[in-house]
């Protein structure tokens, strides 16, 4: 019988009410199923403000009625309306009401330049664009001569008169122009059109425009629903940009199917005062905020005299945890009570997290499931399940999803290592308007190319092991994965971020750290002694890999690593 650890505890496996549909007609009739219960709760200016999933449902159907209204006589299939800004409950009626009008939902980052987010609305032959107050002054610039843009459309009205050659008409004169024409909301049930515009990242090189189609999207929604740990009386706090597919799918579609309450954060400087307000039971995150969360309580506990009864805690609690005693609740009460007292569960995704933050958060009483997904996936491919862990492991392939790895070789651990492609109703239907993309991501067979490299068990369980992409070859002929040497240096605390790459050299290729040191946690130290006491760590760190593994070289840099909206290194751009 094996030892069980906190990092691969499993939970009891239990029934979940949920809805599987297809299509979002569909789906807005179960959020209208929910009737009076708390939809989503969210400040402006510091008041409480609440809506129900009824009251939710009205105002999307209507503000749909206004832009078929608005739209009418043009062809559907060419009506594509982006949706940018803070994440709010009009955002996610926005995305919804223009995929029920039948037209083209087109999310888009607010935190890209100007120029980006024009030439991405020009890309797209965006018609019209649902907005946040924040946005009022920049998409009248962008409007001014944009070759396709029709209709502004404020979720707040400014006031002002639009500019020429443009129609402004705000989201509740929308809204009051769909109550009002008399018409039936029916909404599209066509599960092949393409229903979404989403541009990637760019983390590995220049944006493609990925088209989801109704099927793709609600794919990814029933895979989420049948394998997270939600109930209608959950609630969640969220934290992550909407615009992301990962958040949009996995917290907000999934979530209101299952009927549960988001609570969203506005500020993450207001995140800890939101902890203890929404006291929430669940959260959907990635790896940056985790490691986040943990930071804060170490500091907490340093800052009140007891990071040293809070270390000696955690390997008590660890070490009960082999005889089957749960020391959880009772050792870190302080601990779960800044993250509102009812925090049990977090799904993580969007890169690699350290697996010791697994079992270091289970021994706090808070379970950490990882997930792994794509863009181009809708974005869901596995999640590991809460009822059957495998440290390591992102779990196995969704339902309605299958994996395989493709041109694998043999490691020195006996695993067949090689891509991670994928076959199911949640693959794209392709990068708009990009044929040479589209040959190139897909196999002969039909099965999408992810990039990623990884090996599955026996079990069907996948583990990432890097990015093709990303892979460094030596002369030797060996590759290396700079993540998995990325997360030896990320444990070295005077290193604040880290990139690992081959630098060719005239003896051959170098493998080189570009670091970017701790200066926030150390602004007594001199830049000397931070160079001699990494160099120091990693000849230590060097020590304990193979030879091939090793780095030969450090190159220190004194600003941050240049990063997308999700906090995702911008690998490409480290020279």
């Amino acid at each position: 019988m094996s030892q069980k650890t906190y990092k691969d505890r499993n939970h009891k496996k239990c029934d979940h009410i949920y809805t599987l549909v297809d299509n979002v007609a569909d789906y807005i009739d179960v959020l209208a199923g929910h009737g009076e219960r708390t939809m989503f709760v969210w400040k402006e200016k510091g008041e409480r403000n609440e809506i129900t999933y009824g009251e939710f449902t009205e105002l999307l159907k209507n503000f749909s009625l206004g832009l078929s209204g608005a739209f009418a006589g043009e062809d559907p299939e060419r009506v594509r309306i982006a949706v940018i800004g803070e994440t709010s409950p009009r955002w996610f009626a926005s995305y919804l009401a223009i995929l029920a009008a039948g037209f083209t939902a087109v999310p888009m980052d607010k935190e890209l330049a100007l120029s980006e987010i024009s030439g991405f609305m020009a890309f797209a032959g965006i018609s019209g664009v649902v907005y946040a107050p924040s946005f009022n002054e920049s998409m009248e610039e962008i409007g001014q001569g944009h070759p396709t843009l029709k209709l502004l459309i404020p979720m707040k009205a400014p006031g002002e008169d639009a500019p020429d050659g443009l129609n402004r008409l705000s989201f509740d004169e929308l809204c009051a122009v769909g109550q009002e024409s008399g018409r039936e909301f029916s909404a599209d049930r066509d599960t092949e059109r393409v229903a979404e515009l989403l541009f990637t990242s760019g983390t590995t090189g220049s944006s493609k425009c990925v088209m989801l189609c109704q099927r793709n999207i609600f794919a990814a929604m029933k895979s989420a629903c049948e394998t997270v740990d939600f109930n209608k009386d959950d609630v969640l706090i969220s934290v992550l940009p909407l615009h992301h597919t990962y958040e949009l799918t996995c917290t907000y579609l999934a979530g209101c199917d299952f009927g549960l309450t988001i609570c969203i954060n506005e500020s993450l400087r207001y995140l800890m005062r939101d902890f203890k307000e929404y006291q929430p039971t669940g959260m959907v995150l990635v790896p940056l905020f985790v490691t986040t969360m943990y930071k804060k309580v170490l500091a907490e506990a340093k800052k009140a005299g007891k990071d040293k009864i809070l270390a000696g805690a955690t390997k008590a609690a660890h070490a009960l945890s082999f005889v089957g005693v749960d020391m959880s609740r009772k050792l870190f009460g302080d601990v779960r009570e800044a993250f509102g007292g009812r925090l049990e569960k977090i799904i993580c995704g969007g890169a690699a997290l350290n697996p010791e933050l697994i079992q270091i958060f289970e021994t706090f009483g808070i379970s950490i499931y990882e997930g792994y997904g794509i863009t181009e996936c809708s974005p869901l491919v596995a999640v590991t399940p809460y009822y059957r862990r495998k440290p390591g492991t992102v779990g196995p392939a969704v339902p309605g999803c299958e994996v395989r790895i493709a041109d694998g070789v043999e490691n020195e651990d006996g695993l067949t290592v090689g891509e991670i492609q994928v076959k199911g109703g949640n693959v794209m239907l392709g990068y708009m308007n990009n044929e040479e993309a589209n040959a190139a991501a897909f196999t002969e067979d039909g099965w999408y190319r992810t990039g990623d490299m990884g090996y599955m068990d026996a079990d069907g369980y996948i583990a990432i092991t890097g990015r093709m992409k990303s892979v460094i070859v030596l002369d030797n002929g060996k590759n290396v994965f700079p993540e998995e040497i990325e997360e030896y240096l990320s444990d070295i605390d005077l290193i604040a971020e880290a990139v690992v790459v081959g630098r060719e050299e005239e003896d051959g290729v170098v493998l080189t750290a570009v670091i970017y040191p701790n200066y926030a946690k150390y602004p007594e130290k001199a830049e000397a002694d931070f160079r001699d006491e990494i160099q120091k760590r990693i000849t230590a760190l060097n020590k304990k890999l193979p030879s091939f593994k090793q780095i030969r070289k450090l190159e220190f840099r004194k600003t941050e690593f240049e990063k997308t909206t999700t906090r995702k290194i911008k690998r490409h751009l480290v020279k």
